[in-house]
């Protein structure tokens, strides 16, 4: 690729999203979807934080590679993110495992989903490759990720978040030296390194990398042909570079995206029903973590064309209200209650009913006299009249799933056993 002066890098570069994860932490919720495809925060879905995130840096071309039930994933990208023209040198290709190697072989690890597809990568023309996870919450400006690479001469950069060091064992954490360098990469240690000069907080692996293509392309290469290898970023490529080649670290808060309303760095892995419930009420706060209302920072999605949202029936004991709440287009909060709460696209609430800090997946409705409290409701679900969820634990745990801090995730099906056994 010929360089222009004063380009900027980003024009250089393309995202290679990985986005087949399982998420099977998220429990009945990727039943159908993939976690990169789960939706969050009113009408997005997880996976456009990362393309957001590229395409907002001034990123034009991105790979998504697809692997676990990828249908609602690459349906939710061909929707809303279809607006990339080839003619303006612009490129989003989606890259399912299709046993493109051998007819035998899927992607055996986040490393072979690009091995697999070092001949898309080169028919792209770029000079820098960003690596990236399709499954977490932050908003971050890649250029300046990208120009510390070029400036450290690295050989790959990582994306690291600052985590107190009584935590960082549920992370891979790098030993850095004063410089940055990474002189050691440890897959979630029992007693990890301390940043130098921060004997309490300690450097955790965003799964963010940089590269210059050449050099992942002829070290892709060579991890295909180790039999040994598992041929993953974090197992095998990454301590290989920090062992034989210059690693470097990249500090999250250098590079992470704040309105004037956003106080401290925001990462969130919503890969629990816990941390993605919490998120997404967290959203209901009166100045929240994190600011969806930034303009500067738009997170694109797929848009569709409904209705404003409508409240009906004004009598005191049949109110349509909802309180410190997102609710979403073609939502219709009928003479019910709702608070601390995020209604998706399409919900329905009707009479006598209330929601206190349940987050509805689309399309759900809710029947009326239903009391419904710290909960998440999959796409869809019916919730039957009079229902009760949030105030008896062992009924919740008899028919729905109930973490162990008491959120309480409703699928349809859970409710079909429920009704088929009560008769």
């Amino acid at each position: 690729m010929t360089e222009r002066p004063n380009a900027r890098l980003s024009s250089q570069a393309m995202a290679f999203v990985l986005a087949g994860g399982r998420g099977s932490r998220l429990q009945e919720l990727t039943d159908s979807r993939a976690k990169p495809a789960v939706y969050f925060g009113g009408k997005t879905r997880i996976i456009d934080f990362a393309l957001s995130n590229a395409l907002n840096s001034g990123i034009r071309k991105m790979a998504i590679a697809t692997q676990y039930k990828a249908h609602s994933l690459i349906r939710h990208m061909q929707r809303g993110w279809g607006f990339f023209r080839a003619e303006r040198n612009e490129y989003l290709d989606i890259l399912p495992a299709s046993q493109r190697v051998a007819e035998n072989k899927w992607y055996m690890g986040t490393a072979d989903a690009v091995t697999q597809n070092i001949d898309i990568v080169d028919s792209y023309g770029v000079k820098y490759v960003i690596v990236l996870a399709g499954d977490h919450i932050y908003k971050m400006d890649y250029e300046i990720m990208l120009r510390q690479h070029v400036t450290s001469g690295a050989d790959v950069t990582i994306g690291c978040l600052t985590v107190p060091r009584a935590e960082a064992s549920a992370f891979g954490v790098m030993d850095v030296d004063t410089t940055g360098r990474i002189t050691a990469f440890l897959e979630k240690p029992k007693d990890p390194p301390a940043m130098p000069g921060h004997p309490d907080l300690a450097l955790a692996s965003m799964g963010i990398y940089v590269f210059d293509w050449a050099f992942l392309r002829d070290l892709l290469i060579r991890d295909a042909e180790d039999a040994n290898s598992s041929h993953d970023f974090g197992n095998d490529l990454i301590p290989e570079i920090v062992k034989n080649g210059k690693a470097v670290a990249h500090e999250f808060s250098k590079s992470c995206v704040k309105s004037g309303l956003e106080t401290e760095p925001y990462w969130r892995d919503v890969g629990t029903i816990d941390a993605f419930w919490q998120a997404n009420i967290d959203l209901t706060d009166f100045t929240p973590k994190l600011d969806l209302y930034d303009n500067e920072w738009p997170i694109w999605t797929y848009s569709e064309i409904v209705p404003p949202a409508k409240f009906i029936h004004d009598n005191d004991d049949r109110r349509g209200t909802a309180v410190s709440s997102l609710v979403s287009g073609d939502c219709i909060i009928s003479g019910s209650e709702v608070r601390n709460t995020l209604l998706f696209t399409g919900c329905r609430t009707h009479s006598y009913a209330s929601l206190e800090h349940v987050v509805a997946l689309p399309k759900v409705i809710v029947n009326r006299k239903a009391q419904l409290s710290n909960c998440v409701i999959d796409r869809g679900v019916i919730i039957p009249e009079g229902l009760v969820v949030g105030q008896d634990p062992v009924e919740d745990a008899k028919w729905f799933r109930r973490t162990d801090s008491g959120i309480v995730l409703i699928t349809q099906n859970m409710l079909n056993a429920r009704a088929a056994q009560k008769g």
